[in-house]
């Protein structure tokens, strides 16, 4: 069956259309991509603006075309933390409702980490052994650890890149003092979850997912898009720590001129970078590994999961 997975993120919204079968690998078809920016359109109070709820329903209606245009049976429709985090969420959601018919299904912190881990086991096999999950997206740090495909941890950080960017580095380039003081934060918010994984003891292999992880593998050296999803790509702390005083001292148009970096992703760069340095330190990783897939298709395997085998 043909299944398309509507993904309301902190930065984008995004239709994956994918030929999907229980017991195969989801063969994408259709990649489509909005910029939104709701981390970014948030006003004083937490809440989404008239103008960012109106691009949400906006984008939410072309992408339901394309997904008709593309032949999905089923369109899957999920938000993450931007639109969890608002304080006008459940208004947002009533309105897309009724504008666009779509029941958008606001994904809890911890969730999104846990599917996100079932897409990074099931491309990776049991033979990785226990898996250390980092994902850095616009809203929030997801973390996940186990052995089997639900994780033995899990837990979400109020820690991504366009929230972070938007509240802690408005300068371009930054002051030093405003860099300073979000790399102190960072390390705090995630010092206070290490205990609930290090109990369980060193994981064999430590994967990450996301734009931010990508870039940053890119920019340190590791394989470009063009050579497909295949190619091992990595990012080690040694090469990240020479990088993040580099980027300090960029503006956003320096930074996209960067292997790998998109324009509209530029701005978020170091804020992510200091996301990763920090979760690499106080967990440990001295090297970890880039997974293709992420949330989108954890949602997509677990509903293959629930259907009946041909």
């Amino acid at each position: 069956m043909r299944l398309g997975v509507l993904d309301v993120g902190s930065n984008t919204v995004h239709l994956l259309v994918v030929d999907a079968h229980p017991g195969a690998r989801p063969l994408p078809a259709h990649s489509h991509k909005a910029e939104l920016r709701l981390a970014e359109l948030l006003e004083a109070d937490g809440a989404i603006g008239e103008a960012g709820v109106r691009r949400l329903i906006t984008i939410i209606g072309d992408v339901l075309r394309t997904a008709e245009d593309k032949g999905c049976e089923e369109v899957l429709p999920f938000a993450t933390s931007a639109v969890r985090d608002a304080s006008n969420a459940d208004l947002v959601l009533a309105r897309v409702k009724d504008e666009t018919g779509i029941d958008l299904r606001v994904l809890p912190g911890p969730e999104e980490a846990r599917l996100t881990f079932l897409a990074a086991r099931r491309w990776f096999g049991w033979s990785a052994g226990r898996l250390l999950l980092l994902d850095i997206g616009g809203g929030s740090l997801e973390v996940a650890y186990g052995m089997n495909e639900e994780p033995d941890a899990a837990v979400s950080l109020p820690l991504g890149a366009g929230r972070l960017t938007a509240g802690w580095l408005p300068g371009d380039p930054p002051d030093p003092a405003d860099v300073k003081a979000l790399r102190r934060h960072v390390r705090a918010e995630i010092a206070r979850t290490v205990g609930e994984f290090v109990r369980f003891g060193a994981p064999d292999h430590v994967v990450a997912t996301s734009k931010t992880f990508k870039q940053l593998a890119r920019i340190a050296g590791a394989p470009g898009s063009g050579e497909g999803p295949y190619a091992a790509r990595g990012l080690s702390r040694k090469s990240l720590e020479e990088w993040v005083p580099r980027l300090t001292t960029m503006t956003t148009e320096e930074r996209s001129r960067l292997p790998g970096v998109s324009e509209g992703r530029a701005a978020q760069l170091l804020a992510g970078a200091l996301v990763a340095e920090g979760a690499m330190d106080l967990f440990g990783v001295a090297e970890l590994e880039i997974c293709p897939w992420a949330l989108r298709e954890g949602v997509i395997l677990r509903r293959l999961d629930h259907l009946p085998a041909d």
